[in-house]
């Protein structure tokens, strides 16, 4: 039977927000536990619906998909021990690989979401992605501005260039899509929706609505590996 998280997680997750230390953290170590056995029961029930489209899911375990809870603060000012978080990443090569994939994000206070597509690749990916956007426009222009995933998702998101990227001219017809450095669409989950039996159906819908985005992406990152493996 398919189900939301608990809400216990939810809360776990509030209170972790406002006594972001170790001493609490510690206190509250079995909480924890259990808000993480409860997050990845749930992506343990989600995959194998996902693997029936999605081929890089099969087999997959939801422990595999999770990342840390616990900050690597060595090079930032905020020196909060712990995120205030739980995030899932499922793309070819792992939750740590560069390429394009789908990550599932569990907080409180309404900012939960999933977010599908490419985040800051390196400069090579990074042109070939640029490149098979602008060889394949409209391709790509039928995948975001479809109705139904414009509906669903709303505009594309992604950091950008505020000016024209190396090697494009300024009226390429792709240049709205060009400058961008990361490609990517997202559904917010309020915590209403992430506590229910809704919770399932909707990540679940994102993820088949996105498939054709993903992949896309996927293509030019592929055939860079490729080149490179030679």
């Amino acid at each position: 039977m398919n189900k939301g998280l608990e809400k216990s997680t939810i809360k776990f997750i509030a209170d972790l927000r406002r006594n972001n230390q170790r001493d609490w953290f510690q206190d509250n170590k079995a909480r924890y536990e259990a808000a993480r056995k409860d997050y990845i029961a749930f992506l343990d029930e989600l995959l194998p619906a996902v693997a029936a489209f999605e081929p890089m899911a099969a087999g997959q375990q939801g422990k595999d998909l999770l990342f840390r809870i616990y900050r690597d603060v060595r090079f930032s000012h905020n020196k909060s021990p712990y995120k205030d978080h739980f995030g899932a990443y499922l793309a070819e090569g792992g939750r740590k690989s560069i390429n394009p994939g789908y990550y599932l994000h569990i907080s409180s206070q309404d900012q939960s979401f999933i977010a599908i597509g490419l985040w800051m690749p390196p400069p090579a990916p990074l042109k070939a992605v640029r490149q098979e956007i602008d060889y394949n426009l409209a391709e790509f222009e039928s995948i975001v501005r479809d109705p139904v995933f414009a509906g669903f998702f709303g505009e594309m998101g992604g950091e950008k260039l505020k000016t024209t990227p190396k090697g494009y001219e300024a009226d390429n017809p792709a240049l709205p899509f060009l400058r961008h450095k990361s490609w990517m669409v997202s559904r917010p989950l309020p915590d209403t929706l992430v506590t229910s039996a809704a919770l399932f159906d909707e990540v679940l819908r994102a993820i088949e609505l996105a498939q054709p985005f993903k992949d896309f992406l996927m293509h030019p990152m592929r055939e860079v590996s490729g080149a490179a493996d030679q």
